[in-house]
């Protein structure tokens, strides 16, 4: 019995060691552990925000109106096949081919043309010796310089010098014809014509070195729309692409929807804008005097807008109320706010970034650009 009881004691001796020891393992682990959670949170705690800031002073801000739109070009021609209806020699395009004024496009069969100036050519010789020969009948030696111009004139009637002359020119008139040439400077398009087949509609010339942006307004947003208004013009395939352009045209009648057709022209400088193209148009009003900051300078705490001004000498920020008079895709225009009786400032600092999570009088520091 001693011996059990010695046994026993002994198991129970090594259970509670082996507690203590484990106990200690825990303990000392998890106290490294949480040391390791403890210092990042300290430091996170006396790390100061870098904010990036603006200083406020009185500029024209560019009031905006959105609206969609469709690209037309300048000037547009539908070119007919030379001599309609006969065979295309050559054909010396090809769709989306610039083009300059005068440049030859397209040669219809010239081999009646050709003969018909041939035919004109035997004619007027002809017609010239009868009008040497009335001439010499008239007492006159031949010389038409010493020829009386009424006389002249009534000689070359009568000796069919005169019709000659005429079916000579237009000879050379229907030879010429046979040639297409380019009206104006632009674009191929919508070429059907083909060589060595009959055809009426050749192409479509396209001068794309301008374009009438064509898009509607409200009757409501019609004040703020008139001619000469700027317009900024980005194609929804790439909205990198901005042209400026101006109101030149707004058509004075409202239709059955409200609203009202504007025209303005903008000068292509991208080689992606077409004919027809669907695009994003910005009318801008200059407001001036504003004091413009940007969006993300401006955030809304318990339903009113906020802004952060820089405390230079505290290094703090400090929570102040605006409204917001005018908005455009990247500023405000901002105000005091009289609701809240806070006041902003020409010369004032405001912070920019880094204002997601501030509070007022929260310590920060500008960033180093």
């Amino acid at each position: 019995m001693k011996y059990k009881k010695l046994t026993i004691s002994c198991i129970m001796s090594a259970t509670i060691l082996g507690g203590i020891g484990y106990a200690t393992y825990v303990y000392s682990n998890k106290t490294e552990s949480d040391e390791d959670k403890t210092i990042p949170l300290v430091k996170q705690e006396n790390a100061v925000a870098e904010v990036d800031t603006i200083v406020l002073h009185k500029q024209v801000f560019q009031k905006q109106l959105l609206c969609n739109g469709k690209l037309v070009a300048i000037r547009r021609a539908e070119l007919m096949c030379p001599h309609a209806g006969e065979i295309l020699k050559s054909v010396t395009v090809k769709n989306g081919q610039r083009v300059a004024a005068g440049m030859l496009l397209a040669v219809a069969e010239t081999r009646d043309k050709r003969n018909e100036v041939e035919k004109a050519a035997h004619d007027i010789e002809r017609a010239r010796v009868e009008l040497q020969d009335k001439l010499i009948g008239l007492g006159y030696d031949g010389d038409v310089k010493k020829v009386p111009a009424d006389v002249l004139h009534r000689v070359e009637v009568t000796s069919g010098y005169y019709s000659a002359k005429y079916s000579m020119k237009s000879a050379k008139a229907s030879l010429s014809d046979c040639q297409l040439r380019a009206p104006f400077s632009g674009k191929i398009a919508n070429l059907v014509a083909r060589p060595h087949q009959r055809g009426d509609k050749f192409c479509t010339l396209i001068d794309d070195s301008y374009f009438d942006v064509e898009f509607q307004v409200l009757e409501a947003e019609l004040t703020s729309v008139r001619i000469g208004s700027r317009v900024r013009v980005s194609p929804f395939i790439d909205e990198s692409i901005s042209l400026i352009g101006s109101v030149v045209e707004i058509n004075p009648t409202i239709d059955e929807r409200g609203m009202v057709t504007i025209k303005a022209r903008i000068k292509n400088i991208s080689n992606k804008l077409l004919d027809g193209m669907n695009v994003k148009v910005i009318i801008e009003n200059s407001v001036p005097n504003m004091l413009v900051v940007p969006k993300e300078a401006v955030l809304e705490r318990d339903g009113y807008h906020v802004v952060f001004v820089y405390d230079p000498n505290k290094h703090r920020a400090v929570w102040t109320y605006v409204d917001v008079l005018y908005s455009n895709i990247d500023c405000f225009a901002i105000t005091d706010c009289s609701k809240k009786d806070s006041k902003i400032h020409v010369g004032d600092i405001v912070i920019t970034s880094g204002n997601l999570n501030l509070a007022d009088d929260t310590e920060v520091k500008i960033a180093d650009n």
